[in-house]
């Protein structure tokens, strides 16, 4: 029967246990998971299991990484994961963040589009660390991405995302996250996209300033090729500024979005 090891396909007998293949393959394995969950004891093994054998510590080559990267993974979501090329428009906190999500997802392609660098003030929020200040954010983004996800193919553009340019830098895109700061520049990208592309999709976000309730941030259908993210009211504004775990529920509701629309499920 076929199983798949550290993502590699095996032909194996009917009725063969988990520690006889760990004492074939790879005796010195001291993490087993089976199908996303780690095992604990001797099982019997199934036709189209996937299984992962991990030492604990030791660096993988980098042919093992990506499939050991991906060893909690629901079985079957990281080749749909792996064909897909997603859109950031703005890395800031909300943009920065989703990218990390999805590289350490598994994602196959990101397109990331900023014209800012790296200052200070971002840094309570967004991903950066204190040696990038004064990088350019989709140079930084970029670097930190690569540290995750060596197999992540990122296309970076430093510049300014306007009405000219939408086309050129976001054509080729499965889906596009909305991650600016302004209501000006969200409305513009959301218009211009979706008419621009009216078959694809667009997450966005709004209304996730400020320390208020966590549940309140909601994945809204606005539309069949739109979805908001957030309360709808919170702005930033003077005496409501924008903090890191607000930011990230709006951020990491943004990414399930796109995770689960690439599986072909609804977001909610």
């Amino acid at each position: 029967m076929l199983i798949y090891l550290n993502e590699i396909p095996q032909q194996i007998e009917s009725g063969r246990q988990l520690y006889s293949l760990r004492d074939q393959h790879k005796p010195e394995a001291d993490i087993l998971i089976v199908n996303g969950h780690p095992a604990s004891s001797d099982m019997e093994l199934n036709a189209g299991d996937h299984i992962v054998m991990i030492s604990r510590g030791v660096q993988p080559s980098a042919t093992e990484l990506e499939g050991l990267m991906m060893a909690r993974h629901t079985p079957g979501v990281h080749q749909k994961v792996k064909g897909g090329h997603i859109g950031i428009a703005g890395v800031g906190g909300l943009g920065s963040l989703v990218a990390l999500a999805l590289a350490r997802t598994g994602i196959g392609q990101l397109t990331i589009a900023d014209f800012d660098i790296v200052e200070p003030s971002n840094l309570n929020r967004q991903q950066y660390f204190i040696d990038q200040i004064g990088q350019p954010k989709v140079s930084a983004l970029g670097d930190s991405l690569k540290r995750i996800n060596p197999a992540i193919k990122i296309n970076c553009f430093e510049q300014k995302v306007t009405p000219e340019n939408i086309a050129e830098i976001f054509a080729t895109v499965d889906i596009l996250v909305e991650a600016f700061d302004g209501a000006d520049q969200k409305a513009m990208l959301s218009n211009q996209f979706l008419c621009l592309f009216p078959d694809k999709i667009l997450v966005a976000a709004s209304g996730i300033a400020g320390y208020g309730a966590s549940n309140s941030i909601r994945t809204t259908k606005i539309s069949d090729h739109f979805y908001l993210c957030g309360d709808g009211i919170t702005a930033a504004e003077p005496g409501c500024g924008l903090m890191a775990p607000r930011v990230g529920i709006a951020a990491n509701h943004q990414a399930n979005a796109v995770l689960r629309l690439l599986l072909n499920k609804e977001p909610e």
